[in-house]
């Protein structure tokens, strides 16, 4: 009997719970007063951003604000989109040098793993989220990693909570593959990586028109798995960008001429040189996912890195995506906030502002395919929205109310939890207190 009384009583929180939760989604939110920045159109000053059910409904100088909305405040303070990293291993890396924390990297066949879907392997409980995403990071692109030929799918999440469908905006967004590693993908030199990336175009070509002898096992055998085969088809068919790792100027050229060989649509990532090859780049339409913070070469392959990067690009009508571990970076995942530094370094070495506040918004989710949800503060697109003390891209500026979907997060996270408990803590016995 009381088992039968639990369990009404808890249906009964449950139906209460969930009727309060779709309270808590129809609420209308008005941020009013703010600098604007739609990011798709100019900037508007005294501003205002209203949001219902988690979609933005309106955006302009004069809308009309419900008498039920909440009103936020953001007078003197500065509204945008939120900002969206496009390279991270963030939900799949929680300590990078434990490897059972890492989630990113698929042990493939034969360097290949095309078939590998990373975000299906996302720890949504990460505690590296709610620190980012509290810095204003309300998307971000999760991609493969290990250097394989071919490292497998990537996909872009809104960091809201719950479960990888409940994350997911689009699956999957890139192939990615890599072509400065020879060692990494199985070869001796940079000139039999491209002869084997090239054999594995061919081969899904082979395979897409001889699929039913395929399951007859009477063709010749192939450089990858069925499985890789068949992930590999939408990009040999032009519909799934191949995603390039490649950093020196030359790899970069070589990605680019094996693009235009086989009528395949590619992205380069890393691209520390690739303001060598700018022209090349603008002329293919091929965007760029890359960094301004670091002015030392790591590598051979990095000799000519230049933090004008970003700017030059851009100049030449390249589209650029700022993210926060090109050219040797830090690839940590409690660093996916530093593409506001990284944005900021941009401009101070030569890019717009307008162009790297694009860059981390609006140019991501066009590249990617979900600029109808997300990079901009227009009508229909998902309650995205952060409130920044001052210039996003200031190292003194916070982002003071961040939005997803139209939800405020404002549990502390465990970093803050953390900072509040040992700025407690009694001094040690023996220790002198410090002041």
């Amino acid at each position: 009997m009381i088992n039968i009384i639990n369990r009404k009583a808890s249906a009964a929180a449950l139906a209460a719970a969930m009727m309060l939760a779709g309270i808590a989604g129809a609420q209308t939110i008005a941020i009013t007063g703010g600098k604007v920045y739609p990011v798709s159109g100019a900037p508007i000053e005294n501003g205002t951003v209203l949001i219902r059910d988690g979609k933005i409904v309106a955006v302009g100088s004069n809308i009309s604000v419900p008498a039920d909305a909440q009103r936020i405040d953001a007078t003197g303070k500065w509204v945008t989109p939120g900002l969206i990293n496009s390279g991270t291993e963030l939900g799949l890396v929680e300590v990078g040098g434990v490897r059972e924390t890492r989630d990113d990297a698929a042990k493939g066949k034969d360097f290949i793993a095309a078939a590998f879907t990373v975000w299906e392997g996302l720890n949504t409980q990460s505690v590296m989220i709610a620190p980012n995403r509290r810095d204003g990071i309300t998307s971000v692109v999760v991609l493969p990693t290990g250097d394989q030929l071919v490292s497998g799918q990537a996909a872009i999440l809104n960091l809201v909570d719950g479960m990888p469908g409940d994350m997911v905006l689009k699956t999957p967004i890139a192939m990615v593959a890599q072509v400065q590693n020879p060692q990494d993908a199985g070869t001796g030199a940079r000139g039999e990586l491209l002869v084997r990336l090239r054999e594995l175009i061919e081969d899904t070509r082979a395979f897409m028109k001889n699929r039913a002898a395929y399951e007859r096992a009477e063709t010749r055998n192939y450089i990858a798995s069925r499985l890789d085969l068949e992930a590999m088809i939408p990009v040999v068919e032009g519909k799934l960008p191949l995603l390039v790792e490649a950093d020196k100027a030359t790899d970069i050229d070589a990605a680019l001429r094996i693009a235009k060989e086989n009528g395949l649509k590619i992205m380069i990532g890393g691209g520390a040189e690739a303001w060598l090859v700018a022209d090349k780049l603008a002329a293919a339409h091929v965007p760029v996912l890359t960094g301004a913070m670091n002015n030392i070469p790591g590598s051979f392959q990095l000799l000519n890195s230049a933090q004008e990067n970003a700017g030059l690009l851009r100049k030449a009508g390249v589209q650029v995506l700022i993210v926060g571990n090109a050219g040797g970076g830090d690839e940590e995942t409690f660093n996916v906030r530093n593409i506001k530094q990284e944005a900021g370094n941009a401009v101070a070495y030569g890019m717009t502002w307008d162009d790297a506040l694009r860059a981390v918004t609006l140019t991501p989710a066009e590249v990617f395919g979900v600029s109808d949800r997300v990079g901009s503060l227009q009508a229909g697109r998902d309650g995205n929205v952060v409130i920044w003390s001052g210039d996003p891209f200031e190292f003194s500026t916070v982002a003071e109310h961040v939005y997803v979907r139209g939800h405020e997060y404002t549990a502390p996270d465990r970093q803050q939890l953390l900072t509040e408990r040992y700025k407690h803590l009694p001094p040690a016995q023996g220790t002198p207190l410090m002041h």
